[in-house]
């Protein structure tokens, strides 16, 4: 990545993560869509070339939906044994819209890492 000479006041990665904005100065959008991240900032012009987020996001909210949208099917059932429609109904959509909202916010969260931390692809040193 390259060295960014604007002047911004430090924005919090996770406050940007919440709303989805730029990791510089917090105020334009990230994403355009639900998940791809947009080519430039439209309110500071920085440039989200450098983003890399990878697989990084999934395995937690994989991890993360499972154990709760699981977890409360399992209690559900242990409590109070509804009928399988019931199940359906209530955590198929649970499970997917968690799924969709920590997806959008973790990935947020580490692209907002990434630009705080300077991070960028590793390079061997063969001189």
């Amino acid at each position: 990545m390259h060295q960014d000479t604007a002047r911004y006041a430090p924005v919090d990665p996770v406050k940007a993560a919440l709303h989805a904005s730029c990791p510089r100065c917090g105020q334009g959008k990230l994403f355009d869509g639900l998940t791809k991240p947009k080519a430039k900032c439209s309110n500071c012009g920085l440039d989200y070339s450098f983003i890399d987020a990878g697989d990084g996001p999934a395995i937690f909210v994989i991890l993360l939906v499972d154990l709760l949208v699981v977890g409360l099917a399992v209690w559900t059932e242990i409590n109070y044994q509804p009928s399988i429609w019931v199940h359906i109904l209530v955590f198929g959509p649970l499970a997917i819209v968690v799924t969709l909202w920590l997806m959008r916010t973790l990935k947020a969260l580490l692209i907002g890492l990434q630009y705080r931390n300077n991070a960028a692809q590793g390079v061997l040193d063969r001189e």
